[in-house]
């Protein structure tokens, strides 16, 4: 029977054929960006000056689960026979690292990977390509055959989104909502500074988000940045 879930999805930009229903719901995802800063002596100081080299593109990591020693259905269909050979359902993920023939250059005979689109819900998607996979089999069935995988998945950012991944695309929300995790120090007036530049706002964020007390917000708490109100 189906639990209700939404279940998360990585499909291919170019082509929504291509596209892979994870098995099970990561239990956590992170995500990373590094700026590049080169230091120069500055005499006399005590700390040198930087200059900023640039920013590289974000990175999602997360862990995905394909378990095929049971049946599983979604509700409206099953998912997989018990026993099937895992590897059947991790393939498409593999397929979205390598170039496809329909890809290449004619001329040149040169192509790249696809880029792909990581969705879960309606509520974010984050635009990539795949740097890496690393698959780990813990399950077999007695003539070897592996019944249950973990995959180690890194997405790179091919767009600047921002400091949160945009709204999916697919999704009914309102045009220009987002997400923004709340960092460590902040305040909801310096959160409108420097969504809206005019920190005056913050009593819109809280209610856009029902926080009765925005005195004490925590650190990793996600909040929806809706577009600020219409003089």
């Amino acid at each position: 029977m189906s639990n209700g879930l939404v279940k998360a999805e990585i499909a291919s930009v170019d082509n929504a054929r291509d596209k892979i229903v994870c098995m099970f719901n990561p239990r956590e995802y992170s995500f990373t960006k590094q700026n590049s800063w080169t230091e120069s002596q500055n005499k006399g100081n005590n700390v040198g000056r930087l200059e900023f080299g640039g920013g590289a593109p974000a990175k999602l990591t997360l862990q995905l689960l394909f378990d095929t020693y049971e049946a599983h259905s979604d509700g409206s269909r099953q998912l997989n026979q018990a026993g099937d050979d895992v590897r059947r359902y991790t393939r498409p993920l593999w397929d979205m690292m390598k170039v496809a023939d329909r890809a290449r250059n004619r001329t040149t005979g040169r192509g790249e990977p696809p880029h792909v689109r990581f969705t879960w819900g309606s509520v974010w998607s984050f635009e990539a390509v795949i740097e890496s996979i690393t698959q780990k089999f813990t399950l077999f069935l007695a003539d070897g055959t592996p019944v249950r995988a973990t995959l180690d998945v890194s997405f790179k950012q091919i767009t600047d989104e921002g400091q949160y991944p945009r709204q999916n695309p697919t999704s009914g929300g309102h045009p220009g909502d987002r997400l923004r995790t709340v960092r460590a120090g902040e305040s909801l007036s310096q959160i409108a500074f420097e969504e809206y530049g005019d920190a005056t706002i913050w009593r819109h964020l809280a209610a856009a988000n029902n926080i009765d007390d925005p005195l004490h917000l925590r650190a990793g708490q996600l909040l929806i940045i809706v577009p600020p109100p219409l003089d």
